[in-house]
Formats: C-alpha cells, structure tokens, sequence
C-alpha cells in the first residue's frame, strides 16, 4: 500500500493523523523538519518513514510527495510574523507538489469558520482579518488543485489548549481561566485525536468523503461550563477571572471575536459523516486526571 504524506508530523494535528493512519495499517510517510527530534524519533519507532523537509524548497516537498497516494495538510501561522505570507506561501507549495507528483487525495486541516466574511481590523486587529484570509486562500488552493479527491476539515477550539502550563490559564498554571469574552457564549471544541481520525477516515474511504468540508467539534460549551468540567474533573476549583482580568491582547481580541462570531463546527456534523468524536468530559477524564 501506498503511503500518505503527513505534513508537520511532530505538531499536535500532524501526530495526531499520524497516528489514526497507523492505527488502520496505513503507512505514512513524515515531513518533519529534523528527524532527530524526539518527537521525529517516536514517530519512526512507531514504524513511520520520517523524512526532512522545507515548505520553501519545493523541490524537497516534491521529493516528499513522490510516490504517496494522499497528502494531509496543515499550516500554521508565523507567530513572528503576523502579518506576513509564510503560511499561504507553504501552503501553495504543498498543495503544488501535491499535483505535480500525481497525489490522488488531498485532505486539508483549516479552521472552523474559515470562508465567513473578514473581521473589522479597528475591532478585532489588523491581524485577524489576515488570519481568516490567509485560511481562506489555503482552502482554495485544495479545492481547485485538481487532484481526484479532496476534503477540507475545519477544526473548533482544540482540548488540548486546556492542558497546562496554558495562554488559558492566568499565569499559565492557575486554577482560574483566563476569559475576555461572554463566558456563558457556548463555543465548540474538538480534541486532536478525533481531528486524526476524521483524517483517516477520509483517506480510507476518498470518494465518500470527496468534497467535504467538514466544520469539526466534539463538544459545545461556554466557558463557565468549561470550568466546571475541569473543576469536577480536576477535584480543584477552576475559577473564572474576576472583571478586568484577561489574557494578552492577541488572544483577548480573538476571544471577543469568537463570541461576536462563535465558530459554527457542531458535534452533530461529524456524527453525520459517521465519526464519534469524544466530549470535553470525556477527554478530560483521561487527559487531565
């Protein structure tokens, strides 16, 4: 069998598809940017082909894509460089050596609510219609590469931002979140372990999930819920901040947003495709006890 490229394996949704492929015997070939990293080093004992690479150097992301039958994508943003073309420029690179190299699938992560109209940049900051843009531009690139099949996830607010040290947390450890918006907005979220199995699930079955765009959660919660989720489970108050509290202003700004706009992934549109992803209970039972 073929494999499927993974694109930054080591990261928390790359590991993730990583994992789900393997767990179905799909083979999967890593693009990490050192194979000596421990993290590089677990996915080949797990029996992964672990192979360097530059999202500049195209060349290199066509020797990659040579000989694969699926690619899963993901991109991240510059966080030096908010404003800067990075992830849009890796992401046309992907995607192009994807296509030259006769990829037969392409199973892209986005973001939930990707495509909406662009946020006020007196609001919300000039960052953040850049962000949703840059988003954008990368789900295009999927959806008019041509390859057979394609799909398009758009994950929620992922679990794992509730494992500390966290920008969740004052003071990154705190039993009280930090909170700039509505707490009790319900917002969806989504552990990346049900991300990695939505991405093999497609790659198993291509033309049942052939053009899905896919807004992914496994819960929708506010974040006083949240707070007594992690309290209950925790056996430890977490506490909501008190008024005049909160987080740095990027991440405020993006908190408002998502209560002016809540992202619009529910869990009932993965119980629709045939997935079961876990609730925030669930997980936390397992990931924070």
């Amino acid at each position: 069998m073929r494999p499927v490229l993974v694109a930054r394996a080591t990261g928390r949704q790359g590991s993730a598809a990583t994992r789900a492929l393997l767990a179905q015997g799909t083979p999967v070939r890593a693009l990490v940017r050192d194979p000596d990293h421990p993290r590089a080093r677990a996915l080949a004992d797990a029996d992964a082909e672990v192979v360097a690479t530059d999202y500049d150097d195209p060349a290199s992301l066509r020797a990659a894509a040579d000989g694969v039958r699926g690619v899963f994508s993901v991109q991240l943003p510059d966080l030096e460089n908010l404003l800067g073309d990075a992830e849009v420029r890796h992401g046309r690179n992907l995607v192009d050596a994807a296509v030259r190299t006769g990829v037969e699938q392409i199973v892209h992560t986005s973001v939930s609510g990707t495509g909406r109209p662009l946020p006020d940049p007196e609001k919300y900051g000039e960052h953040m219609p850049h962000y949703w843009r840059t988003k954008a531009q990368i789900e295009d690139f999927v959806r008019t590469s041509g390859v057979e099949h394609w799909t398009i996830l758009r994950p929620s607010t992922f679990m794992e931002n509730l494992i500390r040290p966290s920008f969740y947390f004052a003071n990154g450890t705190d039993d009280r979140l930090l909170v700039a918006h509505d707490p009790d907005v319900p917002q969806p979220w989504i552990a990346t372990d049900d991300i990695g199995a939505a991405a093999a699930a497609a790659f198993a079955d291509p033309a049942r999930f052939d053009g899905v765009e896919l807004e992914l959660a496994g819960d929708r919660l506010s974040m006083r819920e949240v707070a007594k989720i992690l309290s209950d489970v925790l056996g430890t108050e977490i506490a909501l901040p008190a008024e005049g509290e909160g987080p740095a202003e990027h991440f405020a700004r993006a908190q408002r947003y998502s209560t002016d706009h809540p992202a619009p992934a529910r869990p009932e549109f993965a119980h629709a495709q045939g997935l079961t992803p876990r609730t925030l209970a669930d997980w936390a039972s397992v990931h924070l006890r």
